[in-house]
């Protein structure tokens, strides 16, 4: 994806060059006002733009845009007036920043003056709102605005969340791209191989671990799940090691690279979007080249399963009995629950590194959606922990929800079998009792948190704020700044 350049500019809104000027909108107590930032074009209007504004119905309610000719007043042609809603916090910035950006498409130059309020959202937002797939499309449009002025002082410090910001959003972007590529085209193998080159261009170590390593070491859920597709499962390691790290941080990521159901097929409608089962994984690799970047004062180490879960003579089957990673036997009751098949053998590994934290995020279940919807995830795991990462999430601007861990439902995953089964034979608490499930192989003393991104991992609908159709990126920015948490407060 071509993304747009940014820059911090102080310059004279009235007489610099753009093609447009963005400015912000709010829901004040007494009706329509003009954000902060907005001052020099509400001048050069005489006082007059909120009138006009208000003229054109404009109201100030998040993701509103409406634009006003400037009809020569300033410089640029046009006013993109974004409407922030009751208040102007960093995700309404980040939020109407992306709004506009879409809105540029095809421009050459703009200037945002929403960096007045946080240049760090500005920036996120506008390269995030810019962001689109193109890439199997023969007319690839008019592409993003080519550059965004950050109408900011050029401060130390608004040099240094502009330069984070711009890592962070090319992060997500990196999730995204891996997500909305199509399962012909990214499999474990050529997942592997391009997580490896991108690891390895950010001066990472990886090691990748095919189906004969697999075997010998006895990753029994990964070649499980694996077996019945012919293009074969991978489990990739990447690690990184800070100056003066202060914590050691695990990172695994679900690597579903398409999700059929196995024998436990699923219904035809809308399994095309099993493509995106491989959103937790994205997200691992796309915030190890993060912290790569941003050079966090930590040693992380990511362990990615990755796996095609197919219906094929050589599938695994309602009824078998696996041999995960460390030792532990599981009856697997239902095909279609194999993400917490590869996560375990994955963990289990991710332990054996003895680390401080423990941040897994994966599609996990349904029962997510149906509790949380399509934009909030199920945080689960160590309550503390558990309680910090949906905390640190919602604030970025990922909402996350803290959920329990009920000890009833734990004997529901007993076995007559194995040590237990992979699903309860019931229906309630599904996303809880996948967390139970996990919880099994996590060693002890280690915090851990599980993210259950099922719904917000991937958007169906139309655009809205900084969140295109596809492929959304959570939670690239909810670890990185768990990390950047976990960094500065141990």
């Amino acid at each position: 994806m071509t993304a747009p350049k940014l820059a911090l500019t102080e310059g004279d809104l009235s007489t610099t060059a753009a093609d447009a000027v963005v400015v912000g909108t709010l829901q004040g107590a007494d009706g329509l006002e003009l954000a902060p930032g907005a001052e020099a074009v509400a001048a050069a209007f005489d006082g007059a733009l909120l009138d006009v504004l208000g003229t054109l119905r404009a109201s100030g309610k998040a993701d509103e845009l409406v634009k006003v000719p400037t009809f020569g007043k300033i410089a640029a042609p046009l006013v993109l007036a974004v409407g922030l809603g009751k208040t102007a916090g960093e995700e309404q910035v980040r939020r109407a920043s992306g709004v506009a950006a879409r809105a540029l498409g095809g421009k050459k130059r703009a200037i945002n003056t929403l960096a007045a309020l946080h240049v760090g959202a500005a920036a996120e937002g506008t390269l995030l709102g810019a962001y689109s797939f193109t890439e199997y499309k023969s007319d690839k449009g008019e592409g993003p605005v080519v550059k965004v002025d950050l109408h900011a002082a050029g401060s130390k410090e608004n040099k240094a969340a502009l330069k984070a910001a711009v890592a962070i959003a090319e992060s997500v972007a990196i999730a995204r791209d891996f997500i909305n590529t199509p399962p012909n085209d990214l499999y474990p193998a050529s997942f592997a191989a391009r997580a490896e080159k991108l690891a390895t261009a950010a001066g990472l170590d990886v090691e990748v671990l095919d189906e004969k390593a697999l075997k010998k070491q006895g990753f029994g859920g990964i070649l499980g799940v694996g077996v019945g597709s012919t293009r074969q499962p991978r489990l990739v390691r990447i690690s990184y090691k800070g100056t003066k790290a202060v914590k050691k941080v695990a990172l695994v990521g679900k690597g579903i690279t398409f999700d059929t159901g196995g024998i436990s097929i699923k219904p035809a409608a809308g399994m095309d979007e099993m493509t995106s089962d491989m959103s937790g994984a994205a997200a691992i690799v796309a915030t190890m080249v993060l912290a790569a970047k941003l050079k966090y004062p930590l040693e992380i180490i990511a362990s990615i399963p990755m796996a095609e879960n197919m219906p094929s003579g050589d599938a695994y089957r309602p009824g078998d009995v696996l041999t995960m990673y460390g030792g532990k036997t599981v009856e697997v009751l239902n095909t279609d629950a194999e993400g917490r098949l590869i996560l375990s053998d994955a963990i289990v590994r991710a332990c054996e590194d003895d680390p401080d934290y423990l941040i897994e995020t994966a599609t996990l279940t349904g029962a997510q959606v149906v509790a949380l919807g399509k934009r909030t995830s199920g945080v689960m795991g160590s309550d503390e922990f558990r309680d910090r990462v949906a905390a640190i999430g919602t604030a970025v601007g990922e909402s996350a929800w803290a959920m329990p861990l009920p000890e009833e439902l734990r004997a529901d995953l007993d076995s007559r079998l194995a040590d237990l089964a992979n699903v309860t034979g019931h229906r309630w608490g599904g996303m809880l009792a996948a967390g139970l499930f996990l919880r099994e192989f996590v060693a002890e003393g280690v915090q851990w948190a599980h993210i259950d991104i099922a719904g917000p991992a991937f958007h169906t609908g139309g655009p809205y704020g900084y969140t295109s159709k596809g492929g959304t990126g959570v939670p690239v920015r909810t670890i990185a700044a768990v990390l950047a948490d976990i960094a500065a407060n141990g």
